[in-house]
């Protein structure tokens, strides 16, 4: 729940499978595509669990989203590969929940539509 009780329609959560831990301290960015260009809607950091639960206080619209994570901030000087993860999705017209886990590693990283 965010700070207004409502359930954030998008959320996340980041693990880091080289740790096998949650990926505390990730700043990540939600943006919305408005007319061929995107719109900043909020921005987060996840907590000691590898979650951002409060992106959005408000319905959402349909259209496309994009979620950037800052893995740079998060590696620090530990030698890795990707500085930055965008993940790109379509949000329908369903009034649906969207929870966009990322999997990641120095070198590598997945996602995936979750629940």
């Amino acid at each position: 729940m965010n700070r207004t009780g409502m359930r954030s329609p998008i959320t996340t959560h980041v693990l880091d499978t080289s740790t096998g831990r949650p990926a505390a301290g990730v700043p990540i960015r939600l943006e919305r595509l408005v007319g061929g260009s995107w719109e900043v809607l909020s921005d987060g950091v996840t907590n000691e669990d590898g979650r951002v639960s409060d992106l959005v206080s408000h319905e959402i619209e349909q259209g496309i989203y994009r979620l950037t994570f800052d893995l740079a901030a998060y590696f620090g000087e530990q030698e890795h590969f990707y500085p930055v993860v965008r993940i790109e999705f379509r949000v329908g017209q369903d009034g649906r929940h969207y929870h966009v886990p990322l999997l990641l590693s120095p070198f590598g990283y997945s996602t995936y539509r979750g629940s």
